[in-house]
């Protein structure tokens, strides 16, 4: 029993490593979706913005303001649809430059202030990778360690009755 014991302390290493070196491609590719979206926004926002240079001297507002005020419902329901990709261009470059900089902003932006939109697209469209950096060695050792000792402590938790019954059997 001590042997199975043994290699199911180690299976439970090994996963936590698998899991652990996963984690820096998963921020690496949230990372490369969300660039992706906010080139894409930006994109979408040029052509508004070229307008905008020309008649409100760069001040996309001014010009979301003028369609908005305009007496043609068409143009006003246009000045909400520009407003709104320019908020969602607002809102990624934002977010953007929030992961671009540091390793520990990269990391608090993919997993606790993420844009969850790319974020579930991430999800979905992932692909398992592991990158050999030394980073992602060493969270997968991190990880690899705190699950096996979580793993253990809440086995040793369940089995702690047992071993009370089976020495209290001992000394009867």
């Amino acid at each position: 029993m001590r042997v199975f014991y043994s290699y199911l302390r180690l299976i439970t290493f090994i996963f936590g490593v698998l899991i652990g070196v996963q984690v820096p491609h998963f921020v690496d590719q949230y990372g490369k979706a969300l660039q992706s979206h906010a080139i894409e926004s930006q994109q979408a926002l040029d052509e508004f913005q070229q307008e905008a240079d020309r008649y409100f001297n760069g001040d996309i507002e001014q010009l979301i303001a003028y369609y908005r005020e305009s007496g043609d419902q068409v143009f006003s329901e246009g000045g909400d649809s520009i407003d709104a990709i320019y908020q969602r261009n607002q809102q990624l470059q934002q977010a953007l430059s929030n992961y671009q900089q540091s390793l520990r902003s990269a990391y608090w932006q993919t997993f606790v202030g993420p844009q969850t939109d790319i974020r579930s697209e991430v999800v979905t469209s992932y692909t398992y990778a592991i990158q050999l950096t030394p980073h992602a060695m060493a969270i997968g050792l991190i990880l690899g360690l705190l699950v096996a000792v979580i793993m253990e402590s809440l086995l040793r938790l369940l089995l702690l009755p047992l071993r009370k019954k089976q020495t209290g059997e001992q000394h009867g």
